[in-house]
Protein backbone atom coordinates (compact mmCIF):
# COMPACT_ATOMS: atom_id res chain seq x y z
CA UNK A 1 0.00 0.00 0.00
CA UNK A 2 1.17 3.51 -0.84
CA UNK A 3 0.30 6.15 1.76
CA UNK A 4 0.52 9.88 1.03
CA UNK A 5 -0.14 12.71 3.49
CA UNK A 6 -1.71 15.96 2.29
CA UNK A 7 -1.29 17.65 5.66
CA UNK A 8 -3.72 17.85 8.59
CA UNK A 9 -5.82 14.62 8.52
CA UNK A 10 -5.97 14.25 4.74
CA UNK A 11 -4.43 11.07 3.34
CA UNK A 12 -4.34 9.07 0.16
CA UNK A 13 -4.19 5.27 0.24
CA UNK A 14 -3.41 3.40 -2.96
CA UNK A 15 -3.45 -0.37 -3.32
CA UNK A 16 -3.83 -2.12 -6.64
CA UNK A 17 -6.02 0.01 -8.88
CA UNK A 18 -7.95 1.65 -6.04
CA UNK A 19 -7.25 5.13 -4.71
CA UNK A 20 -8.87 6.28 -1.45
CA UNK A 21 -8.80 9.78 0.00
CA UNK A 22 -9.60 10.42 3.66
CA UNK A 23 -10.83 13.83 4.88
CA UNK A 24 -9.80 15.76 1.73
CA UNK A 25 -9.16 19.19 3.27
CA UNK A 26 -7.25 21.14 0.60
CA UNK A 27 -8.75 24.63 0.35
CA UNK A 28 -7.58 26.50 3.45
CA UNK A 29 -4.98 23.86 4.33
CA UNK A 30 -1.56 25.53 4.13
CA UNK A 31 0.16 22.19 3.52
CA UNK A 32 -2.14 20.66 0.92
CA UNK A 33 -2.05 22.71 -2.28
CA UNK A 34 -4.68 22.23 -4.99
CA UNK A 35 -6.50 18.89 -5.02
CA UNK A 36 -6.71 19.09 -8.80
CA UNK A 37 -2.95 18.62 -9.07
CA UNK A 38 -3.37 15.04 -7.80
CA UNK A 39 -4.87 11.96 -9.43
CA UNK A 40 -8.52 11.94 -8.40
CA UNK A 41 -9.74 9.25 -5.98
CA UNK A 42 -12.14 6.39 -6.48
CA UNK A 43 -13.51 6.72 -2.94
CA UNK A 44 -13.60 9.45 -0.29
CA UNK A 45 -13.91 8.49 3.39
CA UNK A 46 -15.16 11.18 5.78
CA UNK A 47 -14.60 10.99 9.53
CA UNK A 48 -16.93 13.92 10.31
CA UNK A 49 -18.31 17.14 8.88
CA UNK A 50 -16.13 19.89 10.33
CA UNK A 51 -14.74 22.04 7.55
CA UNK A 52 -11.17 20.90 8.02
CA UNK A 53 -12.27 17.30 7.31
CA UNK A 54 -15.22 17.56 4.94
CA UNK A 55 -12.96 19.92 3.05
CA UNK A 56 -13.36 19.89 -0.74
CA UNK A 57 -15.58 16.81 -0.91
CA UNK A 58 -18.46 18.50 -2.73
CA UNK A 59 -16.15 19.95 -5.40
CA UNK A 60 -14.28 16.67 -5.86
CA UNK A 61 -17.50 14.70 -6.32
CA UNK A 62 -18.83 17.30 -8.75
CA UNK A 63 -15.70 17.32 -10.92
CA UNK A 64 -14.60 13.67 -10.72
CA UNK A 65 -16.14 10.20 -10.59
CA UNK A 66 -15.32 9.73 -6.88
CA UNK A 67 -17.80 8.07 -4.55
CA UNK A 68 -18.24 8.90 -0.86
CA UNK A 69 -18.56 6.79 2.29
CA UNK A 70 -19.47 8.31 5.64
CA UNK A 71 -21.76 7.92 8.63
CA UNK A 72 -25.47 7.51 7.81
CA UNK A 73 -26.42 10.90 9.30
CA UNK A 74 -23.66 12.75 7.48
CA UNK A 75 -24.55 11.07 4.17
CA UNK A 76 -28.10 12.39 4.40
CA UNK A 77 -26.79 15.85 5.26
CA UNK A 78 -24.60 15.71 2.14
CA UNK A 79 -27.56 14.84 -0.08
CA UNK A 80 -29.56 17.66 1.53
CA UNK A 81 -26.70 19.96 0.50
CA UNK A 82 -27.03 18.81 -3.11
CA UNK A 83 -24.71 15.82 -3.44
CA UNK A 84 -26.30 13.16 -5.68
CA UNK A 85 -27.33 10.13 -3.62
CA UNK A 86 -25.95 7.79 -6.27
CA UNK A 87 -22.45 9.11 -5.54
CA UNK A 88 -22.72 8.09 -1.89
CA UNK A 89 -22.33 4.37 -1.30
CA UNK A 90 -25.40 2.27 -0.63
CA UNK A 91 -28.05 4.55 -2.14
CA UNK A 92 -26.93 7.55 -0.11
CA UNK A 93 -27.12 5.75 3.23
CA UNK A 94 -23.45 5.20 4.03
CA UNK A 95 -22.85 3.08 7.12
CA UNK A 96 -22.62 3.24 10.91
CA UNK A 97 -20.12 2.51 13.67
CA UNK A 98 -19.32 -1.20 13.94
CA UNK A 99 -20.27 -1.91 10.35
CA UNK A 100 -17.91 -3.34 7.74
CA UNK A 101 -18.33 -2.94 3.99
CA UNK A 102 -16.39 -4.22 1.00
CA UNK A 103 -15.20 -1.97 -1.79
CA UNK A 104 -12.96 -3.18 -4.66
CA UNK A 105 -11.54 -5.91 -2.44
CA UNK A 106 -11.01 -3.57 0.51
CA UNK A 107 -12.73 -4.14 3.86
CA UNK A 108 -13.63 -0.88 5.58
CA UNK A 109 -14.82 -0.89 9.18
CA UNK A 110 -16.19 2.22 10.87
CA UNK A 111 -15.01 2.80 14.43
CA UNK A 112 -15.90 5.24 17.15
CA UNK A 113 -14.05 8.52 17.76
CA UNK A 114 -14.49 10.89 20.68
CA UNK A 115 -15.11 14.29 19.14
CA UNK A 116 -17.92 16.68 18.24
CA UNK A 117 -19.68 17.01 14.89
CA UNK A 118 -22.77 18.65 13.42
CA UNK A 119 -24.39 15.54 11.97
CA UNK A 120 -24.32 12.24 13.81
CA UNK A 121 -21.04 11.45 15.55
CA UNK A 122 -17.37 11.53 14.64
CA UNK A 123 -15.81 8.25 13.47
CA UNK A 124 -12.59 6.56 12.48
CA UNK A 125 -11.89 3.84 9.94
CA UNK A 126 -10.05 0.52 9.80
CA UNK A 127 -9.06 -0.05 6.18
CA UNK A 128 -7.82 -3.48 5.05
CA UNK A 129 -6.55 -3.74 1.49
CA UNK A 130 -7.03 -6.91 -0.60
CA UNK A 131 -3.68 -8.27 0.62
CA UNK A 132 -4.65 -7.77 4.27
CA UNK A 133 -2.49 -4.70 4.95
CA UNK A 134 -4.38 -2.72 7.59
CA UNK A 135 -4.49 1.02 8.26
CA UNK A 136 -6.32 2.70 11.14
CA UNK A 137 -7.31 6.33 10.58
CA UNK A 138 -8.47 7.50 14.00
CA UNK A 139 -10.17 10.69 12.84
CA UNK A 140 -10.35 13.52 15.34
CA UNK A 141 -10.43 11.79 18.70
CA UNK A 142 -9.44 11.83 22.32
CA UNK A 143 -7.74 8.81 23.82
CA UNK A 144 -10.19 6.05 24.77
CA UNK A 145 -9.55 2.68 26.39
CA UNK A 146 -11.53 0.68 23.85
CA UNK A 147 -8.68 1.17 21.39
CA UNK A 148 -7.46 -2.03 23.06
CA UNK A 149 -10.42 -3.82 21.51
CA UNK A 150 -9.29 -2.72 18.05
CA UNK A 151 -5.96 -4.41 18.74
CA UNK A 152 -7.82 -7.63 19.61
CA UNK A 153 -9.89 -7.50 16.44
CA UNK A 154 -7.34 -6.23 13.91
CA UNK A 155 -3.64 -6.54 13.17
CA UNK A 156 -2.96 -2.85 12.59
CA UNK A 157 0.06 -2.27 10.38
CA UNK A 158 -0.12 1.53 10.42
CA UNK A 159 -2.03 3.88 12.71
CA UNK A 160 -2.73 7.44 11.53
CA UNK A 161 -3.17 9.37 14.79
CA UNK A 162 -3.78 13.03 15.67
CA UNK A 163 -1.12 14.53 17.94
CA UNK A 164 -1.93 18.24 17.81
CA UNK A 165 -3.80 18.59 21.11
CA UNK A 166 -6.44 21.28 21.80
CA UNK A 167 -9.10 19.59 19.65
CA UNK A 168 -7.73 16.02 19.75
CA UNK A 169 -5.23 13.82 21.55
CA UNK A 170 -1.91 15.42 22.34
CA UNK A 171 1.52 13.82 21.99
CA UNK A 172 1.37 11.82 25.23
CA UNK A 173 -2.13 10.46 24.68
CA UNK A 174 -1.35 9.58 21.07
CA UNK A 175 1.69 7.64 22.25
CA UNK A 176 -0.46 5.81 24.79
CA UNK A 177 -2.92 5.06 21.97
CA UNK A 178 -0.11 3.32 20.09
CA UNK A 179 0.37 1.06 23.10
CA UNK A 180 -3.34 0.24 23.21
CA UNK A 181 -3.52 -0.38 19.47
CA UNK A 182 -0.32 -2.47 19.29
CA UNK A 183 0.26 -0.90 15.89
CA UNK A 184 3.42 -1.84 14.01
CA UNK A 185 3.92 1.75 12.83
CA UNK A 186 2.41 5.18 13.37
CA UNK A 187 2.15 8.24 11.16
CA UNK A 188 1.18 11.39 13.11
CA UNK A 189 -1.39 13.84 11.75
CA UNK A 190 -3.49 16.86 12.72
CA UNK A 191 -0.52 18.99 13.73
CA UNK A 192 1.30 21.98 12.28
CA UNK A 193 -1.71 23.21 10.32
CA UNK A 194 -2.85 25.99 12.65
CA UNK A 195 -1.05 27.94 15.41
CA UNK A 196 -3.07 26.39 18.26
CA UNK A 197 -1.95 22.87 17.35
CA UNK A 198 1.41 21.26 18.11
CA UNK A 199 3.81 22.41 15.42
CA UNK A 200 6.12 19.40 15.23
CA UNK A 201 6.46 15.77 16.24
CA UNK A 202 9.30 16.08 18.78
CA UNK A 203 7.16 15.62 21.90
CA UNK A 204 5.33 12.72 20.25
CA UNK A 205 8.55 10.92 19.39
CA UNK A 206 9.74 11.32 22.99
CA UNK A 207 6.42 10.04 24.39
CA UNK A 208 6.43 7.11 21.96
CA UNK A 209 9.73 5.88 23.41
CA UNK A 210 8.11 5.84 26.84
CA UNK A 211 4.67 4.39 26.11
CA UNK A 212 5.00 2.34 22.90
CA UNK A 213 8.63 1.78 22.08
CA UNK A 214 7.76 -1.18 19.81
CA UNK A 215 5.76 1.06 17.47
CA UNK A 216 7.83 2.39 14.58
CA UNK A 217 7.60 6.15 14.06
CA UNK A 218 7.16 7.29 10.45
CA UNK A 219 7.55 10.98 9.63
CA UNK A 220 5.78 11.95 6.42
CA UNK A 221 6.22 15.34 4.84
CA UNK A 222 3.21 16.83 3.09
CA UNK A 223 2.77 15.40 -0.41
CA UNK A 224 5.36 12.74 0.26
CA UNK A 225 4.41 9.08 0.16
CA UNK A 226 5.68 5.82 1.56
CA UNK A 227 5.01 2.31 0.31
CA UNK A 228 4.58 -0.36 2.96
Amino acid sequence: MEIKWFGHSAFELVSGNTRIWIDPFFTGNPLAGDWKSNTSPDLILLTHDHGDHLGDTHAIVKETSANVLALFDLCHALTADGMPADRILFDGNGMAIGGTIEYNGFKITMTQALHSTKNGVAVGFIIEDPAGFTVYHAGDTALFGDMCLLAERFNINVALLPIGGHFTMDAMDAAKACGYLEAESVIPMHYGTFPMLAQDTIAFQDALKKYADDTKFIQLEAHKSITL
